[in-house]
């Protein structure tokens, strides 16, 4: 993996000279990277999205990203939630990729105890009709309490069965579902600052539409799928475009591992 752009972004610390420079083609290790994606200092919420698209905008491939990514997304991908208090994804993600409870991992045990994290972050899964499965091992074994983020008005018989599998409801709206901004609220009033969100496409959307997305770290895919496959944002456009502002650039094998932050941060 090679740096295209200086990774020293918004906030350079020391430790930027000892990064690997623009001519380093070895692979970083997972410390290097977690330097280079750091969240910035502060008590505030940052809301940071991951994902990946492909050049002509797919953001899945046959209903799933796995088939657009590589190795080095992968540990991008685990780097940002060895950093992240809780990563925040839409029930559909969650029933699509299948998604387990995040792992500790030995690499990022000693910055997350610096930090005062526990050993892995949450799962918060933001849902409206309460359509999940809490039999899975995401609810019933996970190392941290997994969230179910949703409105007042949603199905109180499938609250019920989200706290007797153990999960923590978040109620974060007044009406069936959750509101993008109370989520980031709810989420950092429980001490879940550092926020990475997974998507799908409909909840980054609902986010981007609400203003609250701070930084969107965007894998771009050297191929082509042509089809209908859904971008990486979905939903009602927004009146006027928000400027983000380019931070970092890697790349590895034609892959481009972009890291954008709103202009105004």
């Amino acid at each position: 993996m090679r740096s295209l752009f200086p990774v020293t972004d918004l906030t350079t610390t020391a430790a930027a000279a000892d990064r690997p420079g623009p001519l380093d083609d070895r692979e970083w290790s997972l410390d290097e990277l977690a330097d280079a994606y750091a969240y910035p200092a502060g008590e505030a919420p940052w809301l940071r999205a991951n994902m990946v698209s492909t050049l002509d905008g797919a953001a899945q491939h046959d209903g799933r990203s796995q088939g657009i990514s590589c190795a080095a997304d992968m540990r991008v991908f685990g780097t940002l939630r060895g950093l992240a208090d809780v990563v925040i994804a839409g029930a559909e993600t969650v029933r699509m990729e299948g998604y387990r409870p995040a792992r500790a991992r030995e690499a990022f045990a000693a910055r997350r105890a610096a930090a005062g994290q526990g050993p892995a972050p949450a799962v918060a899964v933001v849902t409206g009709s309460m359509d999940l499965d809490f039999s899975l091992p995401l609810f019933t074994a996970p190392l941290v309490p997994t969230l179910v983020v949703t409105g007042a008005a949603a199905p109180a018989d499938r609250i019920a069965a989200a706290r007797k599998a153990g999960a923590e409801v978040v109620i974060a709206g007044e009406g069936a579902g959750a509101d993008p901004a109370r989520v980031v609220r709810e989420l950092a009033g429980r001490g879940l600052a550092r926020q990475l969100t997974e998507g799908g496409p409909r909840l980054l959307g609902q986010f981007v539409a609400a203003g609250v997305l701070d930084e969107l770290c965007l894998t771009v895919s050297p191929m082509l799928t042509a089809g209908d496959a859904q971008r990486i944002a979905g939903g009602p456009g927004v009146a006027v475009p928000e400027r983000f502002s380019l931070t970092s650039l890697l790349e590895e094998a034609g892959f481009l591992f972009t890291r954008y932050r709103r202009a105004d941060s």
